[in-house]
């Protein structure tokens, strides 16, 4: 049984179709989750003349991000925690697998877009390397509109 959930979040839809999920295998288990939410890498860093500015609106972004998950967590009465990352250029895969690692997590529940061929190739899969780095296993929650569209 799946106790301790890891679930990377980021306000979209299908972020939120894996926490929802997340929250119902927690509370069948007595489980708790861990939401964490990893800044977005591409934001110039302090070096850069607006960097600093930059950075605080993203930290600011994915506090909110955070306390909006935190607050759906909060009302189904499962016990979650936050954790907001910032490790500029690495990917969302390895930062997710190394948290998962020193929580410890028993599972990584992760939303996916669903998108394929080109968009993919341009946008990347967060929820594909998360699969291919995982340490533990990995429960990839397609979003609704996705699977309604394919």
């Amino acid at each position: 049984m799946y106790r301790r959930l890891l679930v990377p979040v980021d306000g979209s839809a299908p972020s939120d179709e894996a926490l929802a999920r997340a929250l119902e295998i927690a509370g069948a288990s007595g489980g708790q989750v861990l939401l964490v939410h990893a800044l977005d890498s591409l934001v110039p860093g302090p070096h850069h003349a607006a960097g600093g500015a930059l950075r605080r609106v993203r930290f600011e972004e994915g506090e909110r991000v955070l306390q909006r998950a935190l607050a759906i967590a909060d009302d189904s009465e499962i016990s979650a925690r936050t954790r907001l990352l910032d490790q500029p250029r690495r990917r969302l895969g390895e930062i997710v697998a190394e948290v998962a690692q020193s929580w410890p997590a028993d599972l990584i529940v992760v939303g996916s877009h669903g998108r394929h061929g080109v968009a993919r190739a341009l946008l990347g899969s967060g929820a594909e390397q998360v699969l291919r780095l995982a340490p533990v296993p990995v429960l990839v929650v397609r979003s609704a509109a996705a699977a309604m569209a394919a």
